[in-house]
């Protein structure tokens, strides 16, 4: 059974950071490309950012561009979103997605509200 977890969201202050990390399991986690997106109070489901197999090509939403890095580490079957600069806007449920042969599977999501 394909399992994607992800922790890490919180309340933080404008201009803080953030790391969300999303723990994977039940597939070949090497082979899939990983994405982050986000639920606005709201609004529909937004993409943020893409990573493939390999960590090399990743691409960004321009919302987030520049403050955001995605990132994998394949031996531990674990993606991660580095948020730094965080805005009121970035608030957001916020979710892992894997892509691969055989479909694509969204996790639960995990909070994160920024907030004075």
């Amino acid at each position: 059974e394909v399992q994607l977890v992800e922790s890490g969201g919180g309340l933080v202050q404008p201009g803080g950071s953030l790391r969300l990390s999303c723990a994977a399991s039940g597939f070949i986690f090497s082979s899939a490309a990983m994405s982050w997106f986000r639920q606005a109070p709201g609004k529909g489901l937004e993409w943020v950012s893409t990573i493939k197999w390999g960590g090399a090509n990743t691409s960004y939403a321009d919302s987030v561009k520049g403050r955001f890095t995605i990132s994998r580490d394949n031996a531990k079957n674990t993606l991660y979103l580095q948020m730094n600069s965080l805005k009121p806007e970035d608030t957001a449920v916020y979710y892992c997605r894997k892509d691969d042969y055989s479909g694509s599977v969204r996790g639960q999501g995990t909070q994160v509200t920024v907030s004075s």
